[in-house]
C-alpha cells in the first residue's frame, strides 16, 4: 500500500525555502499569492490550467434527490458548484511509470 504523505503550505514553503533560497517570509509570501491567484479565479467560474500538472475545472451540479446519511430520509440537494481536477498526460506517463 503507498505511503500517503499531506502536503501542507508549510511543506511547500519549505520546499520553496530549500530549492531557491528565498528566505521563509518570501516563499510564504509567494505561495500565498499563487494560492489566492487560483482560489480568485475559481471564485469566477474559471478554469485554472497548469501547464505539465493538470487542470482545476468548477463544474455546475443541479438539484438532485439525495439521502441524509445519518437519518435515511431522502432530501433535495441544493444546486451547487464543485471543483475537480484532471491530471495532464505527463502528470499522468509520470505516475503510471
Amino acid at each position: 500500500m503507498p505511503k500517503t504523505i499531506t502536503l501542507t503550505k508549510a511543506r511547500i514553503v519549505q520546499a520553496v525555502v530549500e530549492n531557491n533560497g528565498y528566505t521563509q517570509q518570501k516563499a510564504f509570501e509567494t505561495v500565498e499569492i499563487l494560492l489566492e491567484l487560483i482560489k480568485s479565479t475559481l471564485e469566477n467560474s474559471e478554469d485554472v490550467l497548469i501547464s505539465s500538472f493538470g487542470k482545476f475545472c468548477v463544474k455546475k451540479k443541479t438539484e438532485r434527490r439525495g439521502r441524509n446519511p445519518a437519518t435515511g430520509k431522502d432530501m433535495m440537494m441544493r444546486p451547487r458548484k464543485v471543483v475537480t481536477f484532471r491530471c495532464s498526460r505527463k502528470l499522468r506517463e509520470k505516475l503510471d511509470g
